[in-house]
């Protein structure tokens, strides 16, 4: 950082943004940024937040001032905003921004007019809005584990916690909207955070994931957006990849006896292990003795949402920051030997979730990790009586 904006320059800015924390307004700011520190772009104003969250400035304090902050950067960031290619996930994610705004502020002015029992546009805008979840976790499973690899940790748990808030607020819709009862308050608290949100993404994140993350790496992160899927439209389709050099000779085929896993009750080959891993009615997680995520099973009924971009990032960083406290203990009473299992139950999706912790210990006795299991367990709920035959 210091190498991008020079050391006395820094200082500044971190002196301004502790003002601004202060209490001081950025109108009475902006002359004082303008003299010491000129021009600073997303990337900059990202390792900045970080630096002060690390000298001590709480995470939520952090969060509040965002709002503040771009206040104090916008004419800095007036050209902030990117132009990417259709196919880009980047360019997805700010189409998608401005149609989910478009819906948030439709709803929020239909809830002006008066909506007092339930109608088709209302209706059809909550609906589309509680159905952009895919959004968000496109940017919980992929773009975050990105931008943590690339140095930028700190705003992506700002965002992180802020999604949570849009949640909590379609949830509030939800309850609202049926009957139209209190339905102004929550359309326009979220319709508000969205635009708030949406800006700090558009101006400051993205524009920062675009400068550090590796133009090679955007067609796997769009792979890995594909396979969670979208919401608002279709998005155009990726490049084709470029024609492959001549293809490498095929590698003599080995003895399956080379590749086989060996137990004390039995063997596998890894084809075999990964195909019944997969096979299980349950998804498995599993985080070694370090906290890093290192394998999750591909059930073709995944519960919740894993991708590649999370193998290798800290389990800690896979949990919003509201649980990684619950996070932190289970690890800690795990390696100390003080629990051997936590479960935890929840409706989620239309199935009631049973989801197990439990340490992995060596032979010895030696903490290795932590596996996670997730079941559906609603059909095993609603089974009585007995079955002895195989139906047809």
């Amino acid at each position: 950082m210091s190498e991008m904006m020079g050391e006395s320059r820094k200082q500044a800015l971190k002196e301004i943004l502790r003002r601004l924390h202060a209490g001081e307004s950025p109108q009475a700011l902006k002359q004082a940024f303008r003299n010491a520190v000129g021009n600073v772009s997303p990337q900059e104003i990202a390792q900045i937040e970080e630096e002060l969250v690390r000298d001590g400035l709480p995470r939520e304090e952090l969060m509040k001032l965002c709002d503040l902050h771009l206040g104090l950067f916008e004419e800095s960031l007036a050209g902030a905003e990117l132009t990417t290619p259709p196919w880009h996930p980047l360019h997805i994610l700010m189409a998608e921004h401005r149609e989910m705004l478009a819906m948030a502020n439709r709803l929020a002015a239909r809830a002006r007019e008066g909506v007092t029992s339930p109608e088709a546009e209302v209706e059809d805008l909550v609906k589309h809005l509680v159905g952009s979840e895919s959004h968000y976790l496109r940017e919980e499973n992929v773009l975050f584990p990105y931008l943590e690899r690339h140095g930028i940790v700190e705003p992506p748990k700002v965002m992180w916690a802020e999604h949570d808030r849009i949640r909590e607020l379609k949830k509030a819709v939800v309850k609202a909207a049926p009957a139209g009862k209190d339905l102004v308050p929550a359309a326009i608290a979220l319709s508000e955070t969205l635009a708030s949100h949406f800006l700090k993404e558009n101006r400051i994140l993205f524009p920062s994931g675009l400068r550090v993350i590796p133009e090679g790496a955007w067609p796997d992160i769009r792979r890995q957006f594909d396979e969670i899927g979208y919401c608002c439209f279709t998005p155009a389709a990726p490049p084709p990849p470029e024609a492959p050099g001549a293809p490498a000779p095929p590698a003599a085929p080995a003895s399956s006896s080379q590749f086989r896993l060996q137990f004390p009750t039995g063997e596998f080959t890894p084809q075999e292990l990964e195909a019944v891993l997969n096979a299980l009615p349950v998804d498995i997680t599993f985080v070694d003795a370090d906290d890093t995520v290192r394998y999750f099973s591909a059930s073709k009924d995944r519960i919740f949402v894993r991708t590649e971009a999370v193998l290798g990032r800290k389990v800690q960083d896979c949990h919003p920051q509201k649980s990684v406290h619950v996070v932190e203990k289970i690890l800690a009473d795990f390696k100390a030997g003080r629990r051997d299992v936590a479960e935890f139950w929840i409706p989620f999706g239309g199935k009631f979730v049973y989801i197990r912790y439990f340490p992995v210990r060596g032979r010895g006795g030696e903490y290795l990790g932590t596996v996670e299991v997730t079941q559906d367990i609603g059909p095993i709920q609603r089974i009585s009586g007995e079955r002895r035959l195989l139906d047809d």
